[in-house]
């Protein structure tokens, strides 16, 4: 098997489901507890928790657990902006965000929000200047996907976080999500006061998530209850989870750190050349500020479902849009935002490396590619 669809979620290392299932039996009291049991699974949780700040720069008390990418969004936007709605109703996002993004705003445009969408350029980057214009004295939060997760387009966080610091009132969450562990962000130097992060994302289970909130930093939480997580997200604690995602992050970055980074860039130049030596292919992603793990290319005069079906006769997998909207036989709306032109935009494939692939996969992947493109293109005509 290839598997190529590691963005929408990558398999789980071994050592990660060895320590679910040794936490889950031997640890399976309520941290919330007072007695021995309850308070040994409270000490482990506090390690995972120190580990995973030390991993990411941060203090322990910046760490909020939570159940996914989406969840972690929803309660940095939300939670922003129902807790400083006096400051200002003003919101600003881009037009290529992940959906859990783009729909909390829709539901905050929805209670009397005003939002701003920015636009981006043709290698989905957003214009400095556009931003800077769009600041208001009402605006109270910025959010930017740090690595686009259709075309794998880096945006300048780090810039938007330098001129956002003039701007005390105003708050910037950054999607975390497809970066980490393959394009390095320091949460605590780029002026960032949240962050997103989902574990499925670098091999721990699915069900698990961090949200990084600036230490003195308070948002509204989302839901009433026991006040677990410094009182921001009620619940108890998924602690099997916790511990092994923290596993996941700790090898992952290990990985990268190791020569991982180069081995992705390796990976990605290989089925570039591949891939632009094909009639009827054109390569999306751009070429610079891109991440090393996302190549997204269009097939002309192919339907996507069509060809990734004919890719799984051969036990090669990969995916056209975001896995939460890949289901949806339409154009892709982050290429459409993009200005690639409708076309493009509804025949295009994404390919996504985790560090366990290989260049003999990639070699194998267009080797397939090369015989089965003339052959639906001929059918589809």
């Amino acid at each position: 098997m290839i598997y190529f669809d590691n963005s929408a979620t990558t398999k789980p290392y071994p050592e990660v489901i060895e320590a679910y299932m040794k936490v889950a039996e031997q640890y399976f009291a309520n941290p919330s507890s007072i007695h021995f049991l309850g308070s040994e699974v409270e000490k482990l949780m506090t390690q995972s928790r120190v580990l995973t700040a030390s991993l990411l720069g941060v203090k322990p008390t910046e760490i909020v657990f939570t159940s996914s990418g989406t969840e972690g969004n929803n309660l940095a936007i939300k939670g922003v902006a129902f807790q400083y709605q006096n400051r200002g109703k003003h919101i600003i996002t881009t037009s290529i965000e992940h959906p859990s993004v783009l729909e909390a705003y829709k539901q905050l445009e929805a209670l009397g929000f005003s939002v701003s969408y920015l636009e981006v350029d043709q290698n989905g980057r957003i214009n400095i200047e556009q931003l800077k214009n769009t600041l208001r004295n009402d605006t109270i939060l910025v959010s930017i996907i740090h690595v686009n997760n259709e075309l794998g387009t880096i945006q300048p966080v780090e810039e938007v976080g330098k001129i956002l610091k003039n701007y005390p009132k105003i708050l910037f969450h950054v999607d975390h999500v497809q970066g980490i562990g393959k394009v390095p962000l320091q949460l605590k130097d780029s002026g960032i006061d949240l962050g997103t992060i989902s574990g499925h994302k670098f091999h721990a289970l699915r069900g698990t998530g961090i949200l990084y909130i600036r230490d003195g930093l308070k948002i509204a939480s989302l839901m009433s209850g026991g006040g677990q997580e410094m009182g921001i997200r009620s619940g108890t604690e998924n602690v099997a989870g916790i511990v092994s995602m923290t596993k996941a992050l700790r090898i992952t970055l290990e990985k990268i750190n190791q020569g991982g980074a180069d081995h992705l860039l390796q990976l990605k130049k290989a089925l570039l050349s591949g891939v632009r030596q094909m009639d009827g292919i054109i390569v999306n992603t751009p070429d610079q500020d891109s991440a090393p793990h996302i190549i997204n290319f269009s097939v002309q005069n192919v339907k996507p479902e069509v060809l990734i079906h004919s890719l799984s006769k051969h036990d090669i997998y990969v995916s056209t849009q975001s896995a939460c909207s890949s289901k949806l036989a339409q154009a892709s709306r982050v290429l459409t935002a993009a200005g690639l032109g409708e076309e493009r935009a509804k025949t295009a494939i994404r390919v996504s490396f985790s560090l366990d692939n290989t260049v003999e996969e990639v070699k194998t992947f267009l080797n397939v590619l090369t015989n089965i493109v003339p052959k639906l293109q001929e059918v589809m005509r």
